[in-house]
């Protein structure tokens, strides 16, 4: 079914009885879709409906619900009617959800969870949410090299993973600690009576618990693994990263990433552009557009002390926003390619002279490009401009295309190198992006535009 198909019938709901007599053709369909649907229902109507699913549906539908749908839902029906989907959900979902509630909230629902589910949701909840620990779910099997395939297969069985983590079997010693994985396929295929020892893989990537997440994610996809395991200081296995977590993982941070490039102040919570109000978004971005601006300071005073070369020679005015675009465009573009560089680790701060020297290379290219369609653009434009009779348009249209030349050349290495000294001082990259970049680009080309003129025409 498609999205679109999904949101009219949604918004077809007139009543209770609608929606019930849909459930049939729901359990056929896929559990997101069926998410999607029953988000739409009002709380009331909610309660109804999920009781006609079996607990083990419940979980993985309330799964699928966005996290403020979740906190609605809980904070309406009681902790017990509660406790029971919350138990049913991947252990995964259930700490994502557990540290999203208050203290108290937590408090009152710990009473109601089994022994097990308990224990786990706390084991999860103490590790930091950025790190591997945090993303990991418990939802996994283990065998022992000294057992066969019959046997490593039973207690599958018996430790019954869901089929999302099932591909992968780890291997542990009686300390539980990592020794390898075998395959379900494996397992499978191999005589039955095949020791774990003789089919296992024992080279494999793992991810420490305490591992910053957005390296697990790159682990994940380096590999192409469906999981990943995660172990602790004792190399014991205590969780799994899926390939999942590690997609919405990716997604957050090309989302930190892009909001913190355009100036956007980060916040806590899951960002909904529809449902954030405009409070919000105001405040999302007006620091740092207030803090540029006022940077922006620099540049008018800039142009103040060259107001007497404006007026002996008026035409520099009309190419200044030129020189302003250009700048800010190369310099952006050149961070552009840096940030995302080391974002995938394709470069370090070692790399820097390499990729300043790289930079200044491209610049070169560029300078010459942009700086024949400036002198072409200037004769084409100005040919009926009034100019004193000591100045030639030619001339004037040179040193334009020169200084918009250099002003590439700079600006390419400023949108370059910000990026790195601030990788290098420990700080965000994606901080001095587009919006510092430009303000900096502009103070620079504003003093090579005005101290070209007033090098060659004395002003």
């Amino acid at each position: 079914m498609s999205t679109t198909s999904q949101e009219k019938r949604s918004r077809q709901f007139k009543h209770v009885g609608e929606v019930i007599d849909l459930i049939p053709a729901m359990k056929k369909m896929p559990v997101v879709e069926v998410g999607e649907m029953l988000a739409e229902l009002a709380e009331d109507h909610l309660v109804e409906i999920l009781d006609r699913f079996s607990p083990s549906e419940q979980g993985f539908i309330l799964a699928e619900f966005p996290m403020d749908k979740q906190l609605a839902f809980f904070r309406h029906v009681s902790k017990k009617r509660f406790a029971l989907i919350f138990e049913h959900m991947s252990s995964e979902y259930r700490v994502d959800l557990f540290q999203h509630l208050t203290p108290r909230e937590q408090a009152g629902l710990l009473p109601y969870l089994s022994k097990v589910v308990r224990e786990d949701v706390m084991a999860l909840n103490a590790y930091p949410p950025d790190t591997a620990g945090g993303i990991m779910s418990t939802d996994f099997a283990t065998v022992q090299e000294d057992m066969s395939c019959a046997e490593a297969i039973a207690k599958v069985r018996i430790d019954a993973p869901s089929k999302r983590t099932i591909y992968y079997i780890y291997v542990v010693n009686d300390n539980q600690e990592l020794q390898g994985f075998i395959t379900l396929k494996s397992l499978i295929m191999n005589e039955p009576e095949t020791l774990v020892s003789q089919a296992m893989h024992r080279e494999f990537a793992f991810a420490r618990a305490d591992e910053d997440r957005e390296e697990v994610a790159r682990l994940i996809e380096k590999y192409d693994l469906v999981a990943l395991p995660v172990v602790n200081h004792k190399n014991q296995l205590v969780g799994i990263v899926t390939h999942d977590e590690a997609i919405d993982v990716i997604r957050a941070e090309h989302t930190e990433d892009m909001e913190k490039f355009m100036g956007i102040v980060q916040t806590q919570e899951e960002f909904d552009y529809m449902k954030t109000s405009t409070w919000q978004h105001f405040r999302k971005r007006v620091v740092w557009l207030v803090s540029l601006a006022a940077l922006g300071i620099i540049s008018g005073i800039i142009i103040h002390q060259y107001e007497s070369a404006l007026e002996q020679l008026l035409i520099l005015a009309l190419y200044m926003p030129m020189m302003a675009d250009t700048g800010g465009n190369s310099g952006s573009q050149a961070a552009t390619v840096i940030i995302r560089a080391l974002a995938l680790g394709q470069v370090t701060i070692a790399h820097w002279l390499r990729i300043i020297w790289k930079e200044v290379r491209v610049a070169l290219l560029l300078s010459v490009c942009l700086g024949l369609l400036a002198y072409a653009k200037v004769l084409f434009l100005s040919w009926e401009t009034e100019i004193p009779a000591v100045y030639s348009l030619g001339k004037i249209a040179f040193v334009i295309a020169l200084a918009l030349a250099l002003q590439v050349i700079s600006s390419t290495i400023i949108g370059a190198g910000l990026p790195l000294i601030v990788k290098r001082l420990g700080g965000d990259p994606a901080l001095v992006a587009s919006p510092a970049i430009t303000t900096v680009v502009d103070v620079t080309g504003l003093l090579i535009y005005f101290g070209m003129a007033t090098a060659f025409f004395n002003l």
